[in-house]
């Protein structure tokens, strides 16, 4: 995380200078895509590379400009992977209610109140592609069945 700080910093003061110095983004690039474990990282630097060292003696624009892009392309990837991450990291996603398992087996949204033709009409749209005779899995199709009798019959049926 301290290398990403300090590429950070080098890349920005690099980025926002009036004159490039060419040499030393090409030097830090180099850097980054021979010592960054992150893949997307590596990859934006090796491709700023090219860019990079065509810009060193050059005085066309284009090739300037081409390289103050690819050296943002670069800093835009660190910014991502030094962004603060929000909520529990490593949790495991909470786990679905039998009755919101059925709705996403037949592919109905989750919060949305359903009555039973719009249940039935799911089952037979997903049954056409599950059911046995047509090519499908017959584990699959009883399932299917199990989660619209489900949704039908809520109370029927106690959390799994």
């Amino acid at each position: 995380m301290e290398r990403l700080e300090s590429w950070k910093l080098a890349l920005e003061r690099l980025r926002s200078a009036q004159s490039g110095d060419w040499a030393e983004a090409g030097r830090l690039v180099a850097e980054i895509a021979r010592m960054s474990s992150d893949v997307t990282l590596r990859l934006a630097a090796e491709q700023a590379l090219p860019v990079l060292r065509q810009a060193v003696d050059n005085d066309d624009h284009s090739v300037t400009l081409a390289a103050r892009r690819r050296v943002g392309v670069v800093l835009d990837v660190v910014h991502d992977l030094t962004a603060p991450r929000f909520g529990r990291r490593n949790a495991m996603p909470k786990k679905l209610s039998s009755e919101d398992r059925a709705r996403r087996m037949l592919g109905l949204p989750l919060a949305v109140q359903l009555t039973c033709e719009d249940i039935n009409q799911a089952y037979r749209r997903a049954a056409k592609s599950t059911h046995p005779d047509h090519g499908g899995n017959a584990q699959a199709f009883i399932d299917l069945a199990a989660a619209r009798d489900i949704l039908i019959h809520p109370g029927a049926y106690k959390e799994a």
